[in-house]
Parts: structure tokens; sequence; C-alpha cells
């Protein structure tokens, strides 16, 4: 399997895994996984009511540029890096996309 497709089934499995958790007494509120795999794009979204208020939100969201995963957002307490990592992720083929570029040097993840 190439290194994008690898990286594709990964985010996946994360992403299936995670949208069975189903949210905390909202009943009328649905994950929905978002993929576009020609621009490498992948999200977890909870879309619905939460009693009079519209929910729509971005759980997870990855994306895979220049060979590296980008972990743009992740609103659990899942560490995905870690299950990323442990599903064959490099750890140096990881970026932390919410951390401020000039302060990714010090995560431990690609810079």
């Amino acid at each position: 399997m190439d290194k994008i497709k690898l990286y594709q089934t990964a985010i996946l499995e994360i992403l299936n895994e995670y949208a069975k958790v189903k949210p905390a007494n909202m009943e009328q509120v649905e994950n929905q996984i978002i993929i576009d795999k020609e621009r490498n794009h992948f999200q977890l979204m909870r879309v619905g009511w939460d009693k009079d208020d519209f929910v729509h939100d971005c759980v997870m969201h990855f994306d895979i540029k220049e060979e590296k995963i980008w972990i743009q957002c992740n609103w659990t307490e899942l560490d995905v890096a870690e299950e990323l990592m442990a599903k064959g992720v490099k750890k140096t083929d990881i970026v932390l996309g919410f951390i401020p570029e000039n302060e990714r040097k010090y995560t431990g993840y690609a810079a």
C-alpha cells in the first residue's frame, strides 16, 4: 500500500470509530464523516438540533498535504496523533496544523 493510501486508511479508521460515539443528550444531532479523497480532506462533523439550537460543529479535521497528515482540529479527548502513529504513521509525518507555525518545532511532530 502506498503512503497516501495508508494515511487515508488510518484517518478513515479513526473517523469511523469516533463517529460511533453519539453526542450526549443531543438526540437530534448526528455525526457525519465528510471525505474528499481526491483532494485529501477528511472531517467529522456534528449536525442537527440541540433543543432550540442548531448544531454545526467540526469535531475533527485532517488534510494530507505533501505526504504529511495535518491535524487541523481535534475537539475530542482522543490523542489522534498517537492513534495515527499506532496505525503506522511516522511522527515526522504528522503536522499539528492548529499550532502556530513558529511553535511547531517544539511539539515533537513535523514542523
